[in-house]
C-alpha cells in the first residue's frame, strides 16, 4: 500500500511577525518537494488545516491567514480535514478515513514541530501506523519554558524530533522519503 503524506497547517497565518521568530525558513520548499513527487506518482495526500476557536488567531476563518499558503491548497483529489485542536486525529475523521482505505504507512510534514506535527505523529504512532516526520519540511518558532527561560527554535524543533525519534515516529529527510518511500506504480498493489 502506497504511504500517505499528511501536510498540517501550512496556513498563511504562520507567516504574521506576532508568531516570533523561526527556524527552518526553506521548510515550505521542502514540503512542495515532497508535494510535487507525491503528485507525479499519484500517492494520496491528506491536507490538515486548523480552525482556531480564538476570534484574535491569525488562523481562524476569519482572518486571511486561515487559508492554506501559496502551492498548499488541496488540489481535486486530495483530501482536506480541518481540526480544531492539535492532534490530527481528534474530533476528526482522519483515523477512519485512514483504516477505511487501507492505509498503515504516514509521512508528516508542515507546521508546527513541536505542536501540531509532534502531536499528530505521536497519536498515529500510538494507533499503530508506520510513522515519518521530514525534519527539513517543518519548522517552529522560539519558545519560553515554564520558568522563563527563551529557547531559540532550531533548539525547540530539535527537542520536539528527538522526542519523537524511535518512538513515535521515525525522524527523516525530504530526501530519505523520495528514495525509500516513493517506488514505481507496478511495487504497490
Amino acid at each position: 500500500m502506497k504511504p500517505v503524506l499528511i501536510v498540517i497547517d501550512v496556513q498563511k497565518g504562520f507567516n504574521d511577525p506576532s508568531w516570533g521568530t523561526r527556524n527552518n525558513p526553506n521548510a515550505e520548499e521542502k514540503m512542495l518537494q515532497l508535494l510535487s513527487s507525491w503528485r507525479k506518482h499519484e500517492y494520496p495526500i491528506i491536507h490538515v488545516q486548523h480552525v482556531s476557536q480564538n476570534p484574535q488567531s491569525t488562523l481562524h476563518p476569519s482572518h486571511p491567514g486561515f487559508s492554506q499558503k501559496k502551492g498548499f491548497e488541496p488540489q481535486e483529489d486530495e483530501y482536506l480535514i480541518r481540526k480544531k485542536v492539535n492532534s490530527s486525529f481528534i474530533g476528526t475523521e482522519l483515523d477512519s478515513y485512514l483504516k477505511n482505505n487501507g492505509f498503515e504507512t504516514l509521512v508528516i510534514v508542515g507546521l508546527t514541530t513541536n505542536h501540531c506535527v509532534s502531536t499528530t505523529a505521536r497519536m498515529a504512532g500510538n494507533l499503530g501506523y508506520r510513522t515519518f516526520v521530514c525534519h527539513d519540511a517543518t519548522a517552529c518558532f522560539n519558545s519560553v519554558s515554564y520558568d522563563g527561560i527563551h529557547f531559540e527554535a532550531e533548539e525547540v524543533h530539535r527537542l520536539a524530533l528527538t522526542s519523537l525519534h524511535k518512538e513515535f515516529a521515525e525522524v527523516v529527510s525530504v530526501k530519505d522519503v523520495i528514495k525509500e518511500l516513493i517506488k514505481p506504480k507496478h511495487e504497490y498493489h
